[in-house]
């Protein structure tokens, strides 16, 4: 009798502790998904994960501005050396590229004059330019120019029997020419035999040579001006023994400290101010990442206590959907985001200090990082059923969408190859792949459309007909059929979403196990004066309910 008594006890004592273990757990669920507010009403928890986020896109957006700025000035100065160096260096050039060359020759006489038009600039460069230019060294520390030919190996032709013979061996010579060549008043290097051209076996003749700018847009924000190293190829492209020598310019400028540099006057606190508040936006994201990679370990650890629970109470395991629950993808995205700016934050600080010279990188990262924490504001709003339909609409219509665009993107890779092979010599949009593949994109969206159908060359007939057949057949079927289809999939996927926020959701175990009773008491803490003020007062009783999964 004692016995059966003290096995009654313990099974009363393990089935209060088997409960006692089921509430704290459905405790600890329903506040994981609460929002900042409710957390802060249940357990006074203060949402500083939130106010960081509030002050990291105050923050990131000013840099990413400031930097912005900065960066378009660096831009513009390159790409306005570039111009001033064509129109130096390049014999008749127009101010306007011919397709991806600068300009075109087609005479031997011509070719001749552009070649020692490029080097007497480059002699007086000094006396003609208006930027503030000097002559930099070259990849074996010499000042000067570096003028290369290439051409076949051997070769002759015989005008008695029309017969060329060629070696396709290639061969390349280059010659130095430095300013003190270049300042002889003979210029007898223009009679050296290196510039007597065999144009039926020439390939190429490039010049090269190095500049030194500096940039003093900087000084007006009380900065220290950028200095650069202008590397210039010449390149006159006889590869095609057309009867056209296609001219091509290339200007790749770096940045890199200026040495012997004495401005009166100008002063860094500038650039030490924003030195300060770089490292201030690092210390922001790095507190956010931390607190985010926190949660999202907390979260998995309540996932396996759920999933341990389920399995030992009901036997069975928990769907896919519901685990995927507690794998909180916003906070995926800013831990992204906040490992974006702080790398772009520490390449800017070295920019600004003139260690580092790669904007672009810097400027991809900042930018995908602002993005990203923009983006990441829509999680706060999708707290609330009035702004959760985007979100919701586009997490239901993804995989429909994704399969469908697997099967349009075989049909729009069949014609942007098509295009490419048919057209391409006939049409400027469809010269390459990557040409046609955004020309296709651009009439899908009912851009230029006319433009594209006037523009094909009518040298044949054959490919005129089978040009309209090709552009009438693709807007056709992407405009009227793939691009509706694909909106409807969207508006389906809504309209199901719309009327699950009326009907209610379809209930998962997980919400199940939430919904339960529970007769324990809520919380009932008052939140502090200034939260309530902010956002956390309860909200009153409306159609606007709060969402309870993430």
């Amino acid at each position: 009798m004692i016995w059966w008594s003290t096995e009654k006890s313990r099974n009363t004592m393990a089935q209060l502790d088997s409960e006692v273990k089921e509430e704290c757990l459905r405790e600890d669920l329903k506040f994981y998904f609460m929002n900042p507010c409710e957390k802060y009403r249940a357990r006074q928890q203060i949402p500083w994960k939130l106010g960081l986020q509030i002050l990291k896109v105050l923050m990131v957006t000013t840099q990413l501005v400031r930097f912005g700025l900065g960066n378009q000035l660096v831009v513009a100065f390159k790409e306005d050396n570039t111009v001033a160096f064509k129109h130096l260096f390049l014999k008749g050039y127009s101010g306007t590229d011919e397709d991806d060359y600068s300009c075109s020759i087609y005479t031997q006489a011509d070719t001749y004059e552009s070649i020692f038009f490029a080097i007497n600039q480059y002699h007086l460069l000094k006396n003609i330019s208006l930027a503030t230019l000097d002559y930099g060294e070259n990849e074996d520390n010499r000042i000067g120019l570096k003028v290369c030919k290439q051409h076949y190996k051997k070769g002759n032709m015989l005008s008695s029997n029309e017969t060329l013979n060629i070696d396709r061996d290639i061969e390349i010579d280059c010659v130095h020419l430095d300013l003190l060549t270049l300042s002889e008043t003979a210029q007898a290097w223009k009679q050296s035999a290196f510039f007597r051209l065999e144009f039926y076996r020439l390939l190429q003749v490039e010049i090269s040579f190095h500049l030194k700018g500096i940039d003093l847009q900087t000084i007006h924000s009380r900065e220290l001006p950028d200095c650069y190293v202008f590397q210039n190829t010449i390149t006159f492209d006889n590869k095609a023994h057309s009867g056209k020598i296609k001219v091509f310019f290339d200007s790749e400028a770096n940045i890199e400290e200026c040495k012997a540099l004495n401005i009166s006057g100008s002063t860094q606190k500038n650039t030490q101010y924003v030195l300060v508040f770089d490292a201030f936006v690092i210390l922001v994201c790095l507190a956010s990442l931390v607190l985010c990679t926190r949660s999202i370990v907390l979260a998995l650890r309540l996932r396996k206590r759920f999933l341990d629970f389920f399995l030992e109470k009901y036997r069975r395991h928990v769907c896919d959907a519901d685990q995927w629950e507690f794998v909180n993808g916003w906070y995926v995205l800013v831990i992204i985001s906040d490992l974006m700016t702080i790398v772009g934050s520490i390449l800017k600080m070295e920019i600004k200090a003139k260690n580092l010279t790669n904007y672009d990188l810097c400027s991809i990262l900042l930018g995908t990082s602002t993005l990203f924490v923009w983006v990441g504001v829509i999680r706060y709003l999708g707290y609330f059923q009035a702004y959760n339909v985007l979100i919701l609409t586009m997490r239901a219509s993804l995989p429909k969408v994704l399969r469908f665009c697997a099967c349009a993107g075989m049909i729009y890779l069949g014609y942007t190859f098509c295009g490419w092979i048919v057209l391409g010599p006939y049409h400027d949009k469809f010269e390459n792949l990557n040409i046609v593949a955004e020309c296709l994109f651009s009439l899908v969206n009912g851009d230029d459309m006319f433009a594209t159908f006037a523009q094909i060359q009518q040298k044949s007939t054959l490919v005129w007909l089978f040009s309209r057949l090709y552009l009438y057949s693709f807007i056709s079927l992407f405009i009227y059929m793939i691009l509706s289809l694909f909106i409807a999939l969207i508006t389906d996927s809504y309209d199901t979403i719309k009327k699950y926020q009326q009907n209610g959701f379809p209930e998962t175990d997980l919400q199940e196990f939430l919904k339960e009773c529970n007769s324990k008491e809520e919380y009932q803490k008052e939140p502090s004066a200034f939260l309530s003020c902010v956002c956390c007062l309860r909200r009153r009783e409306s159609n606007d309910h709060l969402i309870v999964i993430n």
